[in-house]
């Protein structure tokens, strides 16, 4: 998503949220490595639902239950769908594990909104772009900030990793694109791409690079940066995103509009109409068969479309606020969405069932949210009261002011809120 409101600060309505104490949740080695353990989603549900039959639902978010302080405004996932990265007008990052939704570490050190996330293709390399005009590049799966770009003179908008994970392209509100080596984060060329082309992909062979926005679609070789073509993209492209094939690429403008771009050669395919907002985020599929798309406030529902003939299939409803992020899991079941709201909410694919697993930080939520903690092979997660924890987890029994839990051994341990 494009930035809208480069001014800090809550949004409307956020000044009657009550502060909770800051926290963060770090994740830690154990003797086996940093170690992701999981149930099936749909197995922890069954389990959660039969072991609490009157609990209602499996780790389902509470109205004071928030991921994030501010808007989501950018998500990363890695190429096995068990880590999210989720980025935030708050100023920090946040890493997720999948399919449970349980935090494992937030990640500070932007000093303004983080317009956007991307990792390496390995999964070890975090960036992200903010507006505080840098780019930071952090390890992972530690969380530790490995160095800090400059040379963006406004909002870092957009940032990518190349397929061999060996360049950076970050797309500015200064009206540049700049390219960086990794893992070294050296500046290697500056594009001049004009008002607003600020959002960024690159083509699976490395050699081609796509900018959208103020009204134009540009192409450009790489690594030499010379362009190649200029489209009149017929909209103020506020999103982006490509086919995993690079066949297609989907444009969300500021007028409710998406169109649809046969790559690389950029010609028009298609327009689609149906929103009645700006198309903030847009998502496709891995098997390039379903696009999403989200629609800002005042608008707040994502829409799902077949493709390539662009039919819509579905409108899906769940967020409070405008729709502000999407992502598809790399195995297409999975579709995580992020609001002005401050809620990340999971939707299973094709069907569109919002997934009643909650992703919730009680550093950010009211203190009436329930929260607690487990910790399993040496990582520590956090998770809503009432979620399933893996059997042999270390309970901890540590829910935010105002609530209480119990753990109980049924196969494994569940919280209870009160």
């Amino acid at each position: 998503m494009k930035p809208e409101k480069p001014e800090d600060g809550l949004e409307a309505g956020q000044e009657t949220r009550a502060e909770a104490r800051p926290e963060v949740y770090a994740i830690s080695r154990g003797q086996s490595g940093w170690t992701l353990s999981r149930r099936s989603l749909f197995s922890a549900a069954a389990a959660v639902a039969s072991a609490v039959p009157r609990r209602g639902e499996a780790a389902a978010c509470a109205t004071a239950a928030y991921a994030h302080k501010q808007t989501i405004t950018g998500f990363a996932i890695t190429s096995d769908g068990r880590l999210l990265a989720s980025g935030s007008g708050d100023t920090t990052i946040k890493l997720w594990s999948l399919p449970d939704g349980a935090l494992l570490k937030t990640l500070t050190g932007h000093s303004n909104f983080v317009w956007c996330v991307a990792l390496s293709p390995d999964g070890r390399l975090l960036a992200s772009g903010s507006s505080d005009n840098t780019i930071k590049l952090w390890s992972l799966p530690d969380g530790a900030l490995l160095k800090t770009l400059t040379g963006h003179t406004n909002f870092v908008c957009s940032v990518t990793i190349s397929p061999d994970g060996r360049t950076l392209a970050s797309g500015g509100y200064d009206g540049t694109l700049r390219l960086w080596s990794l893992p070294d984060g050296a500046p290697l060329k500056t594009l001049t791409s004009g008002l607003g082309a600020g959002l960024v992909a690159i083509s699976p062979d490395g050699r081609l690079l796509v900018s959208g926005g103020y009204y134009t679609l540009k192409f450009w070789s790489l690594p030499d940066g010379a362009l190649l073509k200029t489209v009149d993209a017929g909209h103020n492209v506020q999103s982006l995103a490509a086919s995993q094939d690079w066949r297609l690429l989907a444009s969300g403008g500021v007028d409710g509009t998406l169109k649809l771009w046969s790559l690389p050669d950029g010609a028009l395919l298609k327009t689609l109409a149906g929103h009645t907002s700006g198309v903030g985020a847009v998502a496709i599929s891995p098997d390039g068969r379903l696009l999403a798309s989200g629609g800002v406030y005042p608008e707040k529902i994502i829409k799902l479309w077949s493709l390539p003939d662009g039919a819509l299939l579905k409108t899906l409803s769940g967020h409070t606020g405008g729709v502000t992020s999407l992502t598809i899991s790399p195995d297409g079941r999975l579709l995580i969405s992020g609001s002005d709201d401050q809620a990340i909410k999971l939707w299973s694919l094709p069907d569109g069932k919002l997934i009643p697993v909650c992703l919730m930080d009680p550093a950010a939520s009211l203190p009436s949210a329930s929260g607690a903690r487990y910790t399993k092979d040496g990582v520590t997660y956090t998770v809503p009261c009432g979620a399933p924890v893996p059997a042999g987890a270390a309970c901890t029994c540590n829910c935010v002011p105002g609530t209480s839990c119990g753990c109980v051994g049924d196969g494994g341990v569940y919280y209870y809120p009160n």
